[in-house]
């Protein structure tokens, strides 16, 4: 019986008793995943780096080589200084510093409550709630619905359109579900024992222990709020209302707002491509920068809360 066991197992296993997972990999493996990890990442730093590069380079090093630089005959702040310097520009940034801040601790609130109120047995309506919330999970509203919806409420050309029709998300709902359903129950019925309310049980207790799904999920929310445009487009009549991504995407895709910021210094015209990088790059820093401090709460935040909802 042992005989026929052995014969089933690979040769590698067979030769050295150990399983082939925890062989050392072969040269030309290690050299192929060497490779592979060095291009995927060379994909992503090269797009960002000509980012950087373009949006410090001087005008005509841009207009000589088709719009772009791989790296600047001469670091310049030309183009951060007329962007910054544009009203529509810094107005559009004070807007979505203040829709992602407003929205993130609106959305924050009212996801915690939800999910705390369902994450709890002997909720009265607990279930069917959970199934229409995920109900609409898999069957998203259009936009001409959405829309009507929200002209139905007299919320456009207001910000309240920016983030109240998006205020919970299903998915960051299922996940801190998760992630209270996971507690154990001994600290509940303790907290019970004691006199502590329901209020109190959530604020004592449970968001103490879930300040990392919560910092996750607070990055989902703010991403999202700094990174959305549509809405602004869809909702907002007003341009001086707009967002700074609704604002770059008119720079990027019709240049509006820049040509009246080409200006010719010393007989070279400023290049647009210059600014319209510059953007990108004031677009992007602020949440590059909130990313370390969230980055150890990932896989403790996200992963444990998905499995154990």
């Amino acid at each position: 019986m042992s005989l026929a066991l052995d014969e089933e197992k690979p040769a590698a296993e067979r030769r050295t008793g150990r399983p082939a997972w925890k062989e050392q990999p072969h040269p030309l493996t290690q050299a192929a995943k060497v490779c592979a990890l060095a291009l995927t990442v060379l994909m992503v730093v090269v797009p960002f780096w000509v980012v950087i590069a373009t949006s410090f380079a001087p005008g005509d090093q841009i207009v000589a080589s088709g719009g772009w630089a791989l790296w600047p005959e001469h670091w310049t702040l030309d183009s951060y200084t007329k962007v910054l310097s544009n009203e529509v520009t810094t107005r559009a940034l004070l807007v979505s510093a203040g829709i992602t801040v407003v929205g993130t601790l609106f959305s924050l609130v009212c996801t915690v409550l939800l999910a705390y109120a369902l994450a709890r047995p002997g909720v009265v309506g607990g279930k069917p709630i959970m199934l229409v919330i995920l109900f609409t999970f898999l069957f998203p509203p259009g936009v001409v619905p959405s829309f009507l919806v929200v002209y139905s409420l007299g919320l456009t050309d207001t910000y309240w359109s920016l983030f109240l029709p998006v205020l919970v998300n299903v998915f960051n709902l299922v996940v801190v579900r998760g992630f209270f359903q996971g507690i154990p129950e001994e600290l509940y019925e303790a907290a019970r024992l004691d006199g502590a309310s329901e209020v109190r049980t959530l604020f004592t207790i449970v968001l103490p222990l879930s300040k990392a799904v919560i910092a996750v999920v607070g990055l989902f929310y703010a991403v999202g709020y700094w990174n959305d445009f549509f809405r602004g487009l869809m909702y907002l009549n007003d341009t001086s209302m707009y967002p700074l991504q609704t604002v770059l995407r008119g720079y990027i895709t019709q240049g509006d707002g820049l040509n009246s910021e080409i200006s010719s210094e010393g007989g070279v015209a400023q290049a647009p491509q210059s600014m319209k990088m510059a953007i990108v790059l004031i677009a992007t820093i602020p949440i590059l920068c909130v990313y370390p401090f969230i980055q150890r709460y990932f896989t403790k935040g996200v992963l444990t809360g998905a499995i154990k909802s």
